[in-house]
C-alpha cells in the first residue's frame, strides 16, 4: 500500500501527535480524543462531535496501517540497543516535554 506524505500528516495532526511518536503515544492521544469527542459523551454540539469522532477514526486507522508496514526486528543485538526501562523515559520525556515548553514550542 502507498501512503501520502500529505495525508498522513494531516491524520498525525487530527491526533495531535509530533512528527516523531510512538505507538503509546498514538493510543494514547487516539483514547483520549475519541473519549472526548464520542457522540454520546460530548457536551457541545452533537453533530460536530460526530464529524471529529469520524475524522479522528480515519486519522487513527491510516496511522494505524502506515505503521502495521513496519517490519519490528526481534533480534537480540536491535532489542538491547532500541530498550530503554519504563522509569527513564518517564523522566526523559518529562523533561524534554517541559523543556520545549519553557523554550515557547
Amino acid at each position: 500500500m502507498k501512503f501520502k506524505f500529505e495525508e498522513l500528516n494531516r491524520a498525525r495532526k487530527v491526533l495531535g501527535l509530533d512528527e516523531e511518536a510512538t505507538l503509546y503515544e498514538v493510543r494514547n492521544n487516539y483514547y483520549e480524543l475519541s473519549k472526548k469527542f464520542h457522540p454520546d459523551r460530548c457536551k457541545g454540539n452533537k453533530k460536530e462531535c460526530e464529524e471529529k469522532f469520524k475524522e479522528i477514526n480515519q486519522a487513527y486507522n491510516l496511522i494505524m496501517e502506515y505503521i502495521a508496514c513496519f517490519r519490528i526486528s526481534f533480534k537480540e543485538k536491535d532489542v538491547e540497543r532500541m530498550s530503554i526501562d519504563k522509569i527513564t523515559y518517564k523522566h526523559l520525556k518529562q523533561f524534554y516535554d517541559g523543556w520545549w515548553e519553557m523554550l515557547g514550542y
